[in-house]
């Protein structure tokens, strides 16, 4: 069975602890989301996870067997149009170029570019269009693992609610494994089956929640009133330092 395991995981950068002895495990077809306050080592812990960071102390055991990063920003290649950024991941491994455009086009309007976004260069996207690119990249590969470096901050509510939908759709239909980082509770709330609370000062899970209810079935009710249960949590509260707060 494909997995991420993290064993005991510590991390420093010169003589500045980041993270202290981080234990989990990240299931096949499961989403897993890591939240916590700005400056916390979570993007440090997910560049480890990644193989993008070197692991000094303790495991990152990876047996998924191929996986894809979407970064916060759209990190797209400036002298090259949409459709050939979204394919260059398909080259890389060997496929025809014919093969790959016609993937990267059919991903592309799911994803809700139009056909006459497919020649236009980086610079003459908006970030909600950058951001669908850099999904469609990641995720036109078909990879057993999706790394999410904070993908959605930079949206608007609509766009960033469509695409968690597409998100969701993709993961269950290719039973997709997702790690992900976020500072907004209701982001993992409404696409996760575990979520793991990152304290700072260094970087330590405090506790962990988790949802059976499948990801299609959380309406905006659910996602409210989970925030509003979750918000009274008293690590919660210490992490995100809520406590000037009243929180009822």
């Amino acid at each position: 069975m494909e997995k991420l395991e993290v064993k005991n995981l510590n991390h420093h950068f010169g003589f500045t602890e980041i993270l202290r002895d981080i234990n989990f495990t990240l299931e096949k077809g499961k989403i897993l989301s890591i939240v916590g306050p700005s400056g916390g080592g979570k993007t440090t812990l997910l560049h480890l996870c990644s193989g993008l960071l070197d692991v000094e102390e303790g495991e990152v055991i990876n047996t998924f067997k191929s996986s894809s990063f979407a970064f916060q920003e759209g990190r797209l290649l400036p002298w090259k149009n949409v459709i050939d950024n979204i394919a260059i991941g398909l080259l890389a491994k060997g496929e025809k170029k014919s093969q790959a455009i016609e993937k990267a086009k059919a991903i592309a309007l799911k994803f809700g570019l139009e056909e006459d976004d497919f020649e236009k260069f980086p610079k003459d996207l908006s970030g909600g269009m950058k951001q669908r690119v850099s999904f469609a990249r990641a995720l036109v590969v078909k990879p057993s693992l999706l790394f999410l470096d904070e993908p959605f901050s930079a949206l608007d509510i609509g766009l960033k609610k469509e695409l968690q939908t597409h998100l969701i759709e993709i993961s269950q239909k290719e039973n997709i494994s997702i790690l992900f980082i976020t500072h907004d509770m209701m982001e993992a709330i409404r696409l996760s089956d575990k979520i793991l609370l990152l304290k700072a000062d260094p970087g330590h899970i405090v506790k962990e929640f988790d949802y059976i209810l499948p990801q299609d079935k959380r309406d905006d009710k659910f996602v409210y009133e989970e925030s509003a249960k979750i918000l009274q949590d008293k690590e919660i509260i210490e992490t995100f330092e809520l406590n000037s707060l009243e929180i009822k």
